[in-house]
């Protein structure tokens, strides 16, 4: 079956697939004929439908997946962090970094005034460059050779890294459940997310193995507090990737480490010695707050040179008055000291939660992070509509999930700006919402 296909040249063939999609013959989703079939049909070499394919993939408009077929490009919406716009309800599915914790930044605006920056001049601010070279080195090994980009955010470094190494429909490895930016970057760039499963270490050698030998060309992965799980790598397990990866010394591998100086756990890279395509990201958004779009960017330099060609002054460069307001700000010793604090409390606040949790019924750990990441033994979404009843709007883990059709029993939750009264009222309303949607409560057993 054609579909009503047409034409005799690859651009005919492509073109009429367009104009079907174009017209709402053809939705996202739907599958189109294999090669074999279609050339049959249209009396073409199949070596044309073949053309006609790889221009529509490389135009966005259709996907392949292997023994999957061709399908329609879904360009339906990922689902985005923030406030929920327009609910009445309590939102505690944001993912947002405490406002009351962000240092006040109107001291070090007031010393921003200096003289003009010019075409021409180096990208990125000198004396931040200066700084960033120690923070970005720490944990990476010693012999790296290692230079700098500064980035419009972890999210703007991640898409730039992935465009100037990939081509559409070329293989990344994600971590499953993955941070909603990156699923988000992946499917805009016309790439093929390959889920690799994370526990409580992160993520897994097994499934990293998994994906390498499908051929992936990118890895994406967060070295601690991961997004949405709140797991970190732990040094063994650091080590295990590392040896899963020696044999891929050109697979670019992307560490976002978006938490970094909030962040209660140790940083292990996996980021070996040898390897050759390798970049590591880390965001000031967390604890500078989301405003401050820049991120430092540490990369072998290869990766830098074609990173920083993405970046020319007078394009796309990051502001020099930015740059020098984040240094103000990283370099003065009360902000640090409030970064520290502020760690620590979302560490706190996100255990205590927890711990209510666990003594109203539904067990949980806490993480690292700004959210926890709450097992139910019942679907997730059904415990979310509870929810609702009772005035929260909460995140199903089914928004962060790529493999597997199974319902998430996950939720992801905010919960570090609630008052104790409310963080008592919302883990009693989590327990009877698992009993109203069919689960049970697991009793602690008095000594």
């Amino acid at each position: 079956m054609t579909l009503d296909i047409s034409g005799r040249s690859a651009s005919e063939i492509a073109e009429s697939v367009r104009a079907r999609i174009e017209r709402g013959e053809l939705l996202p989703g739907d599958p189109l004929p294999p090669v074999r079939s279609l050339a049959d049909e249209l009396g073409v070499n199949r070596n044309t439908v073949v053309a006609a394919y790889r221009q529509l993939t490389q135009a966005g408009v259709i996907v392949t997946r292997g023994r999957s077929g061709t399908r329609v490009a879904d360009l339906s919406p990922v689902a985005q962090e923030g406030f929920a716009a327009g609910s009445v309800l309590r939102d505690v599915g944001t993912g947002n970094p405490d406002p009351e914790l962000i240092p006040d930044l109107s001291r070090a605006l007031a010393g921003m005034a200096g003289r003009p920056v010019l075409y021409g001049e180096p990208v990125i601010d000198p004396e931040l460059e200066q700084w960033a070279r120690e923070w970005m080195r720490d944990g990476l090994p010693p012999a790296a050779q290692l230079r700098l980009t500064i980035t419009s955010g972890a999210a703007d470094a991640v898409e730039r890294l992935l465009a100037q190494a990939l081509t559409r429909d070329d293989a990344v490895a994600l971590e499953d459940p993955c941070f909603l930016t990156s699923i988000h970057t992946v499917r805009i760039g016309g790439y093929r997310a390959v889920p690799v499963p994370v526990d409580d270490e992160g993520m897994t050698p097994d499934g990293l193995r998994a994906a390498l030998e499908q051929g992936v060309r990118a890895v994406v992965l967060t070295p601690r507090a991961q997004n949405p799980s709140g797991a970190s790598l732990s040094a063994r397990r650091a080590e295990e990737l590392r040896g899963v990866l020696e044999d891929h010394p050109y697979v670019l591998v992307i560490e976002d480490d978006h938490f970094s100086l909030l962040s209660q756990q140790p940083f292990h890279s996996v980021i070996a010695p040898g390897h050759r395509r390798w970049a590591l990201v880390r965001s000031v958004s967390k604890f500078l707050g989301p405003d401050m779009c820049l991120a430092v960017t540490a990369s072998d330099p290869e990766t830098a040179e074609r990173l920083a060609m993405r970046l020319t002054p007078g394009t796309t460069w990051v502001s020099h008055l930015l740059q020098r307001l984040a240094l103000s700000l990283l370099t003065d010793a009360g902000t640090m000291a409030a970064i520290e604090r502020a760690g620590a409390h979302y560490a706190a606040r996100n255990a205590a939660f927890v711990e209510r949790l666990t003594a109203a019924g539904v067990p949980a750990d806490a993480g690292d992070g700004l959210n926890v990441w709450i097992p139910l033994p019942v679907p997730a979404r059904a415990v979310a509509e509870q929810l609702m009843r009772r005035g929260w709007l909460a995140r199903p883990g089914d928004e962060f999930v790529l493999g597997g059709d199974a319902p998430s029993r996950r939720l992801r939750l905010t919960v570090h700006d609630l008052a104790d009264l409310d963080a008592e009222r919302l883990a009693a309303d989590v327990a009877a919402a698992v009993r109203a949607a069919g689960g049970r409560l697991v009793t602690r057993e008095v000594a």
